[in-house]
């Protein structure tokens, strides 16, 4: 890592905690995702910062922030837009045009993107993927970098959709903002109902940050590591011969070859932020709860006793050799 890099890297951190207060660790597993490539799907009770997080993050690192709130009532184009005809009082009277959506932001912000219909969820599949809107048989590529952070209320489940499987593998992390402690809470009553905290400012661009993905990507790994998150992965499915023999009495369904990519590149992401050029299993290790949690499908018995996925993924990592029978 550069010593750029490293002042970088040192000021981002340093702004986003100046606005945050509790605990640490959904700062770095967002900022670990901004720098690994890919979006996140925040998940709390309502009140505990997940929008503040976000725009704090997204400002801090110099991008432009769009925001949606999802409603049962929003239309896919209310996110990615579409043609429409002028009007007379405009300078090209019944022109076609094509008027972009928030989603035609480097940070797009879904607000409780649980609330939106399927019809409406879908229409952000190809972004989040390609990185492209098509409308009207156009494709237009969106900003470069580009980010969805989405929220949900994991509590509330009146008038709600929940995220079909496809979508969710394309989040490459689910974030859970815990309560916070009294002392935390404390901090933020303090922060909150006494003089006001100037807004969030941005540290760095968007250039910035597509350098420092550049360079997470270029973070050595070593075979029997690479190896290692590919029994992780396939541990999580219960009819493979990694998976431990009562799997299959919590998970229905396993990760996707998607979830190796996302095990590798967040674990380069941490090694990049605490400056090391190499990734070790540990790093895997740390970063396996926010990019397994929410791609194993449980079974409906693991949901009916309230079952934690994040305990069934600790299982996991421990399950798995670091070195693998022949």
């Amino acid at each position: 890592m550069s010593g750029h890099e490293q002042r970088l890297l040192a000021l981002w951190r340093s702004e986003v905690e100046r606005h945050i207060v509790g605990d640490p660790t959904p700062v770095t597993e967002l900022m670990l995702t901004l720098l690994a490539g890919g979006h996140a799907l925040l998940e709390s009770a309502p009140g505990l910062g997940k929008t503040t997080l976000v725009r704090t993050v997204a400002i801090s690192a110099g991008l432009d922030l769009g925001r949606v709130q999802c409603t049962p009532d929003l239309m896919p184009m209310d996110i990615t837009g579409g043609d429409v005809v002028l009007p007379e009082q405009s300078n090209a009277p019944g022109a076609v045009v094509f008027r972009p959506g928030p989603i035609f932001h480097q940070v797009v912000l879904a607000d409780e993107l649980n609330r939106a219909t399927p019809r409406t969820q879908s229409a952000m599949l190809e972004a989040m993927q390609e990185r492209t809107v098509t409308s009207a048989g156009v494709t237009r590529p969106l900003p470069q970098p580009f980010h969805v952070l989405a929220t949900q209320n994991p509590i509330e489940q009146e008038g709600t959709w929940p995220l079909p499987e496809a979508q969710l593998d394309r989040f490459l992390t689910m974030i859970r903002i815990p309560t916070p402690d009294a002392k935390a809470l404390a901090a933020i009553t303090r922060s909150t109902t006494g003089k006001l905290v100037p807004s969030p400012e941005a540290v760095m661009g968007p250039e910035d940050l597509l350098g420092l993905q550049d360079a997470v990507r270029h973070i050595l790994v070593a075979t029997p590591v690479r190896d290692w998150a590919a029994r992780l992965v396939l541990a999580t499915h219960p009819n493979s011969e990694h998976a431990p023999e009562d799997l299959g009495n919590d998970i229905e369904c396993g990760a996707s070859p998607r979830a190796g990519q996302a095990l590798l590149g967040m674990a380069k992401a941490l090694a990049f932020l605490e400056g090391r050029s190499h990734i070790g299993m540990v790093d895997l290790r740390r970063v396996a709860r926010p990019v397994l949690r929410h791609r194993l499908l449980p079974t409906f018995e693991f949901v009916a006793r309230e079952g934690d996925v994040d305990l069934v993924v600790d299982d996991l990592v421990r399950s798995v050799p670091r070195e693998h029978a022949a």
